[in-house]
């Protein structure tokens, strides 16, 4: 009896141990699961709310004025509406296309003056328009480095993007595809695609002399079957479904930076399509550079193509600094610098040509001067790398669309500690934008006339044309400069000078100003003129 009831005590004492024990196991990890959800809100709450709140503080404290920051979204609602109101309806082709591509800027600046900021989000965009002060910026990497939106990634990031010793790098690498020895043998391949292109033309204009077309949609597949050839070694249609793709992709991620942060982190529809279709470009490129390996060690590649000249750089750089695959490129690097030119060679040049096109046929005073000067000296020749840079007109003209209607239209830069800019302290966090058409159109830089077409103010060059001051910068500046604005700019002169040696053109009557941006300016509902055959 006795025994029995020291074991049954002994089972309760037991039990009630066990209890003890599950019950302080249970206690600690409700504990943990509060302290972390705790720690999480606070994050949250400072990333989303006090930290934002707080740099408002302080750039208003400096007398810079903006809109009150709103949770999460800051001036994402606000940029939504004014871009879809933007595009529900065209402008006068004299108006200024400012207030349409940059909304949310030209509305700070007619609110609160040149010393204003908005909100990409959770971070103030301080609005700079000072060219000393934007000079300032793109010269000094380190104190502003570039601000990399994290959906942006998913485009590509590659020379255009990295800092610090991957940067340096990168350009040392990639330096040699640039240089002007490799544009000259570049430039049978520009021709070859614009003799596509504008044999395309006469055949539609062969019944009468004449005919009417969208010109835009021609000009995007021209910059395209160039970046395609002279990039990769390859023709447009075995890069098609690769710009398929990215076309789609950039607007997907331009939604997404306007859109609410935390909807980039869900799972939707959107975000899934967004990582597929970065997946399937990743895949093709890495079959075209597996490819263009191949036929490398083969002995077969033409050493003409920024591919193939890329992969040599980086094998040169490898052998000479001795420290192996480090001091290199790996596939991976390779693979984003080829999303660059995809997208940098073809936006760019595309754009600048359709709107070199547009204006040249708003001025036709200017388009017949340029015809002069091509006639004058390349006549009905091929054009060549010296007949080209002889054009002066034409270079002039170039620049001055540039101006009204750069490719890019903004570039920003972010600030990760406290940083002296001039009178402006500005704290760690805050970004710094720089609306290069606004600054492109600024009276007090340009003069009077600062918002008309007027090639005539490069006649004596840039230098001259902005008084000396930073105030052209359609390529960026300093050591971030484009790296290939020079091919560009080569190409750009060679489609304008065929153009005008077979075709003169006007505008159609059904020809719509639209100009938009997604990332670069584009005609939003292309660009219908009327060809006539010379």
């Amino acid at each position: 009896m006795n025994q029995r009831f020291v074991c049954e005590k002994q089972e309760t004492q037991t039990c009630r141990g066990m209890d003890v024990s599950s019950v302080t196991v249970s206690t600690v990890a409700l504990s943990l699961v509060t302290l972390t959800l705790l720690i999480w809100t606070w994050q949250m709450l400072n990333r989303f709310w006090l930290r934002p709140k707080k740099l408002e503080r302080l750039l208003r404290q400096q007398g810079l004025q903006g809109n009150s920051y709103k949770f999460l979204v800051g001036d994402a609602k606000l940029l939504m509406k004014m871009i879809k109101e933007a595009k529900s309806k065209p402008i006068h082709i004299s108006e200024d296309i400012v207030p349409r591509v940059l909304p949310l800027p030209h509305l700070s600046v007619q609110k609160y003056g040149k010393n204003g900021f908005t909100w990409l989000g959770t971070i103030p965009m301080v609005t700079i328009m000072d060219p000393e002060k934007v000079k300032h910026i793109l010269t000094k990497m380190r104190d502003f480095p570039k601000h990399k939106h994290p959906v942006v990634k998913l485009i590509g990031t590659g020379v255009a993007n990295y800092e610090g010793e991957k940067w340096a790098k990168h350009r040392k690498i990639i330096d040699p595809i640039f240089n002007l020895e490799k544009i000259k043998l570049m430039l049978p391949t520009f021709y070859n695609s614009c003799i596509d292109m504008v044999g395309q033309w006469e055949e539609m204009a062969s019944a009468n002399g004449s005919c009417e077309l969208d010109v835009w949609p021609f000009l995007v597949n021209l910059s395209r079957d160039v970046i395609s050839r002279s990039a990769f070694g390859s023709s447009y249609e075995e890069g098609r479904r690769i710009f398929e793709l990215l076309e789609e992709l950039i607007e997907v991620v331009f939604k997404g930076i306007q859109s609410i942060p935390l909807l980039r982190y869900l799972p939707t529809a959107s975000n899934r399509r967004t990582k597929a279709m970065a997946t399937e470009i990743e895949q093709l490129l890495k079959g075209i550079i597996k490819k263009k390996e191949k036929a490398m060690k083969d002995g077969k590649a033409s050493k003409n193509d920024l591919l193939s000249t890329l992969l040599e750089s980086n094998r040169k750089i490898i052998e000479e600094d001795g420290k192996g695959e480090d001091s290199g490129m790996s596939i991976s690097d390779v693979l984003e610098e080829c999303k660059l030119f995809y997208i940098a060679g073809q936006e760019t040049v595309s754009s600048l040509l359709v709107w070199t096109m547009v204006l040249l046929s708003r001025y036709p005073n200017w388009q017949e001067q340029a015809r002069d000067e091509v006639v004058q000296v390349l006549g009905n020749q091929k054009p060549d790398f010296k007949g080209l840079n002889n054009l002066k007109i034409v270079t002039m003209i170039l620049y001055e669309v540039l101006r009204l209607y750069s490719p890019l239209i903004s570039v920003s830069r972010v600030v990760h500690k406290k940083t002296q800019l001039g009178e402006l302290s500005l704290p760690a966090g805050v970004g710094v934008s720089m609306p290069i058409l606004m600054i492109h159109r600024d009276p007090k830089i340009w003069g009077d006339d600062a918002k008309e077409f007027n090639p005539g103010r490069f006649s004596e060059g840039v230098v001259k044309a902005t008084k000396g001051q930073n105030a052209f910068f359609p390529f960026g500046w300093g050591p971030r400069i484009c790296i290939g604005q020079n091919f560009g700019l080569q190409e750009a002169k060679m489609v304008l000078s065929v153009i005008l040696q077979r075709f003169s053109f006007e505008l159609s009557s059904s020809y719509t100003h639209a100009p938009t941006s997604l990332f670069f300016l584009y005609p939003q509902h292309g660009a219908h003129l009327v060809l006539h055959k010379l």
